[in-house]
C-alpha cells in the first residue's frame, strides 16, 4: 500500500508541474511579443507563489496538517512577491539585460527558439526542482516545532540579506554621483552577492521547515540546486563576468570581499 503522504505528495508534484508548465508557456508568449527575455526575471518569483497557492489548495483535502501548508504559502508569497515587484521596477522601461542580449546574440538561432530552449525550459525545470519542499512539505502530517523555528530563522536571515542588499544597490545606482562606480558599501562590503546569498538561505530555511518527514528530507535537492544555480550557473558567475569588463577596480574588490558567504573584508 502506498503511504498517504507519498500519494498526496505525488498529486501535489503533478499539479505543480502543470502550473510551472502553463506559467512558463504564458511567459514565453509574453517574451515573444515583447522580444525581451528579461521578463523571465519578474516571472521567476511569481511562479513560486502560484505553485505554493496551487499546492495549498490541492493538499487541503489530504491528511497533511493545515498549518504547515499555509506557513509555506506565506513564506513563499512574501519572498516571491517582493522579488517580482523589485525586478519589475528595476527592469521596466529598460533595454534587454546584457546577459540575455549576449546569450541571444551568441546562440544565433531565432528569438523564439533561444527563448524556449535557453531560457524558459531551463528556468521551468529549475523552478520545479527548487519548489519541491513546498509541494511535498504541504502534505506533512506533523510539524516539527524545532525545525519550524530554525527554518523560519534561516529564511528570515536570507530574506533580510536579499531585500536589504537589493535596496542598497538600487539606492546606490539611483544617485547620479555613483554612476560608473563600484558598489562596495553596506552588505556589499561583506559579500559580493548579498542578494544571492539571501536567496540561498531562503530556500535552505524553507527546506528545514519541511525536513521533519522522510519525504521532506528528500527535497534537500532544492537548496542544493538553488545554491548551484546562484553560484555556478546563472547568478554570480554571469554577473561577475560582466562586472570585470565594466567596473574599474572590480578585481581588487574580488580580492578583499567574500564571493558568497558574508565575511569581514580581507586586508
Amino acid at each position: 500500500m502506498i503511504p498517504n503522504d507519498l500519494s498526496q505528495s505525488g498529486a501535489s508534484l503533478l499539479g505543480g508541474l502543470g502550473v510551472v508548465t502553463a506559467f512558463m508557456g504564458v511567459g514565453l508568449a509574453i517574451a515573444q511579443r515583447q522580444k525581451k527575455l528579461t521578463v523571465v526575471d519578474t516571472l521567476w518569483g511569481l511562479g513560486f507563489v502560484l505553485v505554493a497557492a496551487e499546492t495549498a489548495l490541492v493538499s487541503s483535502g489530504g491528511d497533511g496538517g493545515p498549518a504547515l501548508r499555509w506557513i509555506l504559502l506565506a513564506m513563499v508569497a512574501v519572498w516571491g512577491g517582493r522579488l517580482a515587484w523589485h525586478l519589475h521596477r528595476r527592469n521596466s522601461g529598460q533595454a534587454e539585460d546584457p546577459r540575455y542580449a549576449e546569450l541571444a546574440e551568441a546562440d544565433g538561432r531565432p528569438f523564439a527558439q533561444v527563448a524556449l530552449m535557453r531560457v524558459f525550459v531551463p528556468q521551468g525545470i529549475a523552478m520545479f526542482l527548487v519548489a519541491t519542499p513546498i509541494m511535498v512539505g504541504a502534505n506533512n502530517e506533523d510539524i516539527s516545532v524545532p525545525l519550524l523555528v530554525i527554518g523560519i530563522v534561516v529564511w528570515a536571515i536570507g530574506f533580510f540579506f536579499e531585500s536589504v542588499g537589493d535596496a542598497q544597490l538600487a539606492a546606490f545606482k539611483k544617485d547620479p554621483a555613483n554612476k560608473g562606480k563600484l558598489m562596495d558599501q553596506g552588505l556589499w562590503r561583506y559579500t559580493r552577492h548579498p542578494n544571492y546569498f539571501g536567496d540561498a538561505c531562503v530556500w535552505a530555511g524553507t527546506w528545514i521547515v519541511v525536513a521533519g518527514s522522510w519525504a521532506g528530507l528528500v527535497t534537500v535537492i532544492s537548496p542544493i540546486a538553488m545554491t548551484i544555480f546562484l553560484t555556478k550557473v546563472t547568478g554570480a558567475s554571469l554577473n561577475e563576468k560582466g562586472m570585470k569588463k565594466s567596473k574599474p577596480g572590480y578585481e581588487e574588490y574580488v580580492r578583499r570581499t567574500s564571493g558568497f558567504i558574508p565575511l569581514p573584508p580581507r586586508k
